[in-house]
């Protein structure tokens, strides 16, 4: 063979393999982006004691994703039944709502859009379109409210700030 001829096919095969290569790699990372995994890990965070809670008050939460999340007491008894954690990001244009305990609802700011003490929409955009506030799972153990929150990003870890109690609470 001669030395011409061989370079010819030696580059036709580095060529071809060069395109599989990053053709296969352009598909792979398309399939991760149009079908990602929904095994992200989840793990129980620990909020605030079930006592340092009064019926209407709200704790604003921070997940380790950097998700913003209200935590509001609801009942007297000290179940996780009498406390609801809904993300505080309204599903219509991505504002903060905010927990009105003198209303018993959450409302956000930005187009009068209101949600049901169970995160159900009410009024404004997000009712007009079915939003409703995601919730997330709580638990009791031991007089201590724990978060289930999914752990993309530990990096992102901050602490839980409390808000101000509500008016008439101590």
């Amino acid at each position: 063979m001669k030395r011409r001829r061989f370079l010819r096919r030696a580059s036709h095969v580095a060529m071809a393999t060069g395109l599989a290569g990053g053709y296969g790699a352009l598909g792979l990372i398309a399939g991760r982006f149009l079908f990602p995994s929904d095994d992200r890990g989840r793990v129980w965070q620990y909020l605030v004691d079930v006592d340092r809670m009064a019926v209407g008050q709200s704790l604003s939460y921070r997940g380790p994703a950097g998700e913003a999340i209200n935590v509001t007491r609801r009942g007297r008894g000290g179940g996780a039944d009498d406390f609801v954690a809904l993300s505080s990001t309204c599903p219509h244009l991505g504002c903060q709502v905010h927990w009105e305990p003198q209303n018993d609802r959450y409302f956000c700011p930005c187009h009068n859009g209101t949600f049901n003490a169970a995160g159900v929409a009410t009024g404004g955009p997000p009712f007009d379109a079915g939003q409703d506030l995601p919730p997330y799972p709580l638990r009791v153990d031991s007089g201590l409210l724990f978060i289930e929150v999914p752990v993309d990003a530990l990096a992102h870890l901050v602490s839980p700030v409390t808000s101000a109690p509500a008016a008439g609470t101590g």
